[in-house]
């Protein structure tokens, strides 16, 4: 069975649970990179004028992906991780997610967050990969979650 974990890491908390369980699980690895990257101003969640707060407020919001050289087709299983944002996927994750072909992969999610769980993400991503198997995995996972997410 092969394996991708790919992450959108706003701050290198994501990056770093992604490099472990990309280890743990065998599994190749990407990156998910805004076309143009966040500023620290960007992800200023208290000012609802910021990007992210923006972006999040929007639920047709797809910011644009940097070039991602990778072929889903020869994956069956995606582990997709990302800071949670407003109790949601970043919606950067949708333009992932819509930029591929999904259908038939099984897509195990994985999250940092600050206090909050996935609360409608799984929800509110299967529109956007419609065909796919979408699992909650853990949010802030400790060495041995990470272990069991990789043999998920």
């Amino acid at each position: 069975m092969s394996k991708l974990v790919a992450y959108f890491s706003a701050s290198g908390n994501t990056a770093s649970l992604a490099n472990k369980l990309a280890a743990a699980a065998g599994a190749d690895i990407c990156e998910i990179r805004p076309a143009v990257p966040y500023t620290k101003d960007d992800l200023n969640w208290m000012n609802k004028q910021s990007r992210s707060s923006v972006e999040m407020s929007d639920k047709s919001s797809r910011p644009e992906i940097a070039d991602i050289n990778v072929d889903i087709a020869k994956y069956d299983t995606v582990y997709i991780g990302f800071p949670v944002w407003w109790y949601i996927a970043p919606t950067i994750i949708n333009t992932f997610l819509e930029s591929a072909d999904f259908s038939g992969k099984k897509i195990i999610l994985f999250a940092t967050s600050g206090g909050s769980g996935f609360g409608k993400t799984v929800e509110n991503l299967r529109a956007s990969a419609p065909g796919a198997i979408i699992t909650e995995g853990r949010v802030n996972p400790s060495d041995a979650d990470i272990k069991a997410l990789a043999e998920m």
